[in-house]
């Protein structure tokens, strides 16, 4: 196995059926180490294991929070395990947490590396490129709504950071810190409430459920991460808006 492979970290798996699982299961099949890094062990553990046995390698660094010194003690030890494997993708997907030190963490690292090459292994090739730094948002991201008041503020941060690092970034072919906004009901467990109240409002329709027109697959989100890495920096995306065909916006 080549000790130069590219380096994926993730940051928020939840109980492994969304998005940040999906996307390291993606990235892992497409040639990249993966670092998991969340809250809950057990989650984690299960997830890295998954990751191994498919002939994917995968560590896990769990954190008791999202503080600056709580991330930064998770990168010194990825860096620490794959210390010839250069950092190119990093996505935040946790639902809250302190993302600045994630963002602050993975630019650093970027701003170390020359150009990704195609021998890399990675999915960017010779796309011109440092790094690829994503955000997971939401449409709450654009737009608050009736008790969504903390969460759309924190969302909107978010969103202002993320546009404020790609304006300082982009000069070092550090692709933008991409904003993505994420809106609809997934088909996983990690969203109980929501798939629960959907599902009752369709309790005539057995077959509601298997439509993919009207749920939002993590495995989809995935596949439109792996085209962000993807793109040439001739033609660079910074916010995408991802939902379901049906969804009602």
């Amino acid at each position: 196995m080549s000790s130069v492979r590219p380096l994926f970290v993730v940051a928020g798996i939840g109980n492994g059926t969304g998005t940040g699982a999906a996307t390291a299961r993606l990235f892992a099949k497409s040639g990249y180490r993966v670092a998991l890094i969340s809250r809950g062990p057990e989650y984690l553990d299960k997830l890295a294991t998954e990751l191994n046995q498919a002939g994917g390698e995968a560590a896990t660094f769990p954190l008791k929070d999202y503080t600056p010194a709580s991330i930064k003690s998770a990168f010194t030890s990825l860096k620490s395990l794959w210390p010839s494997s250069p950092l190119r993708v990093a996505v935040f997907n946790a639902g809250y947490g302190r993302l600045f030190a994630f963002a602050r963490a993975a630019l650093l690292e970027f701003t170390k590396l020359e150009f990704e090459t195609a021998n890399e292994g990675g999915v960017a090739g010779d796309a011109r490129k440092r790094g690829t730094l994503i955000f997971t948002g939401a449409t709450a991201s654009i737009r608050g709504n009736t008790l969504t008041s903390a969460f759309s503020a924190s969302k909107f941060g978010i969103r202002a950071l993320s546009q404020s690092l790609a304006k300082e970034f982009d000069k070092q072919n550090i692709h933008r810190t991409t904003q993505s906004i994420i809106d609809g009901i997934s088909p996983n467990k990690e969203q109980p409430f929501s798939l629960i109240r959907t599902k009752s409002q369709h309790s005539d329709d057995p077959s509601w459920e298997a439509n993919q027109d009207v749920l939002l697959d993590p495995n989809s989100i995935a596949k439109s991460y792996l085209h962000l890495v993807k793109q040439d920096s001739s033609a660079w995306t910074w916010e995408i808006d991802l939902r379901p065909a049906h969804e009602k916006w």
